[in-house]
């Protein structure tokens, strides 16, 4: 496989090893083959340390003393936790940005409002949701809650969402947390985030389990 350029190495790996998981060719509890790897994806060894590394920090994988790195536990109720958490992180900066809208977020919100309903397909539409998202975070997210948010989004790829239909799935969601967040409700706004990364949960284990993924579990 070529190198992606443009793309850290380690993101590289890291992306290479979610994507094994996602799609079943790794499991729970299978070994990490580091050299496999970086026949197959052109690289050095470090940079397949350093994905091992963020993994384990993210509790995805974990290393054993001689042994080597493993995948830690993988199943529906992995993901479900996963979501439940990525929902109370992003509702803790739609819950600041209600209690705070500035004038700038404010037409941040209008312009992805816009965004969303004029999308022509499904990428549009997850490139619309991922800027909204960012923006926000930088305005109401130190850099500890940042880093937190980020781990979270490494644990599903963005590309996971560019579907057929996720508009009519997740645009009432986001204009329900807009809404919230235009009349000073951070409950509300919270609550749409939450609502949201529960939906998110529902269509990812669906997924997997489609694709047999859970089902062929050891």
């Amino acid at each position: 496989m070529p190198k992606v350029y443009g793309v850290k190495e380690k993101d590289q790996v890291v992306d290479h090893i979610i994507d094994m998981i996602l799609s079943g060719r790794l499991r729970t509890g299978d070994r990490i083959d580091r050299t496999k790897i970086t026949k197959e994806l052109g690289l050095s060894r470090i940079p397949v340390q350093e994905a091992i590394l963020q993994l384990e920090h993210d509790g995805i994988l974990s290393t054993r003393y001689h042994r080597g790195a493993f995948v830690e536990r993988f199943d529906e109720a992995t993901v479900r936790e996963h979501h439940e958490l990525y929902g109370i992180l992003t509702g803790v900066v739609a819950s600041r940005a209600a209690t705070n809208p500035t004038p700038r977020i404010l037409a941040h919100l209008d312009s992805s409002l816009r965004a969303f309903r004029e999308a022509a397909d499904s990428l549009q539409f997850q490139q619309a949701c991922w800027d909204y998202r960012n923006i926000l975070n930088a305005e109401y997210a130190g850099p500890r809650l940042q880093a937190a948010i980020r781990a979270s989004q490494s644990f599903v790829p963005n590309s996971f969402w560019k579907y057929p239909g996720n508009r009519t799935d997740f645009g009432p969601v986001y204009e329900e947390e807009i809404l919230a967040i235009r009349r000073g409700d951070p409950d509300a706004a919270r609550l749409a985030c939450e609502k949201r990364a529960e939906l998110m949960a529902k269509i990812m284990v669906d997924e997997l389990t489609a694709t047999g993924v859970f089902d062929a579990q050891r």
